[in-house]
């Protein structure tokens, strides 16, 4: 998998790269892992609702065709774009949400701090009040989002990596957040992936000596390794 650096990147045309990559690649192509981070930008995926963004001010809104639905990306967060053929690597997109997401917690881990998955919120979720815990926090009562915010209520969750894809043809694009070391802010103007009142939280929030430089390697070869056909 050949590894990208791009740097701090606009949001708009890197979209589009992404898209003229996967429009003319062959089943020969090289699979290929972008990172970046942008500058301050709304996301609007296909599932989102308009009601989900509360005060944008002068933070742009891009409408995107990636699943999922509202979310902030801003410097200091990771954003991994893994190009892949899910064909080549002989898995399919349930196990691919599944690699994304072991890269994050192998990667928070590396760091001390334990990430956890929730059964119908795809992303990684950290309990606020013990990030380093390795307690199971069990499973929603049901799939409804109302039962599901209540959960992360109850068990004091906050969300450190979001998740957004896009598969055509068996090719990937768009990918996954990771807060590092940034501003949220600008989460507490959006119902953050849909969620009224969700909590967002970086790494920094857990150990203020983690900065962006140290985890990017680490998840560049997390996520190279977990992706690997």
């Amino acid at each position: 998998m050949q590894l990208k650096q791009l740097g701090l990147a606009s949001y708009q045309p890197t979209v589009e790269a992404m898209q003229a990559f996967t429009q003319a690649r062959t089943p020969s192509t090289p699979d290929q892992l972008w990172l970046c981070e942008h500058p301050p930008t709304f996301t609007q995926g296909l599932a989102g609702k308009h009601e989900h963004l509360l005060a944008a001010g002068d933070i742009p809104v891009v409408q995107t065709n990636r699943g999922g639905q509202m979310t902030y990306h801003g410097p200091g967060q990771i954003v991994a774009y893994p190009l892949i053929d899910l064909k080549r690597a002989n898995y399919f997109v349930k196990e691919y949400v599944y690699k994304l997401e072991e890269a994050v917690i192998r990667t928070l881990a590396y760091f001390g701090v334990t990430g956890h998955r929730v059964r119908g919120a795809p992303g990684i979720y950290l309990r606020l009040n013990d990030p380093q815990s390795h307690a199971s926090i069990g499973l929603p009562e049901g799939g409804s989002d109302a039962q599901i915010n209540q959960f992360f209520r109850e068990h004091g969750l906050g969300k450190v990596a979001a998740l957004g894809i896009k598969i055509s043809r068996h090719f990937t694009y768009h990918g996954v957040a990771l807060n590092v070391a940034m501003d949220v802010e600008p989460f507490s103007r959006i119902n953050p992936c849909g969620y009224a009142g969700l909590k967002t939280v970086d790494m920094a929030s857990v150990d203020a000596t983690i900065t962006l430089a140290d985890v990017m390697p680490v998840f560049a070869k997390q996520l190279q390794t977990w992706l690997a056909g």
